[in-house]
């Protein structure tokens, strides 16, 4: 974790933020005091996945702590995590292909939609009567949330 996905003007409220705060009398000591905890903090985990490496008789990175990853590196082979994820994997691929099967259906409905809410030429009255005089109102057009 560092720096690198602070930005400059994130960088320069950070700086206007702690003036504002501290005061520029006491910034600098803010500042070495926050460096020498976070400088401690570290020193801590390094001792402790030391002293959890030593009593496991294993080596023990930081990353290795998170619960998931702890069983995955030390009590799982990579024959047993792939026997468990292969029948997730089959299901997201069935759930997969069923979903674009489901939008291609969706997408021919709504074209067959628009192809007959389409008015054609020879579809047009030939003679005014009292009843055609009045316009009908013109279809909606179906949209994708329609049909889906």
């Amino acid at each position: 974790m560092g720096l690198e996905n602070l930005g400059g003007w994130e960088f320069i409220v950070i700086i206007l933020v702690g003036l504002f705060i501290f005061g520029p009398d006491r910034l600098p000591k803010a500042i070495s005091d926050g460096m020498r905890m976070l400088r401690n903090v570290r020193q801590m985990a390094r001792n402790a996945t030391g002293d959890l490496s030593r009593e496991l008789g294993t080596d023990i990175q930081l990353e290795d702590l998170h619960p998931k990853a702890f069983l995955r590196k030390h009590l799982l082979s990579e024959a047993d995590e792939a026997a468990l994820r292969r029948p997730l994997q089959d299901i997201v691929g069935e759930v997969r292909g069923v979903a674009d099967s489901v939008k291609r259906d969706a997408e021919a409905a709504a074209k067959g939609i628009n192809a007959t809410a389409t008015p054609t030429a020879s579809a047009a009255p030939t003679s005014l009567t009292k009843s055609a005089a009045t316009p009908a109102p013109a279809p909606a057009r179906p949209s994708w949330d329609d049909v889906t």
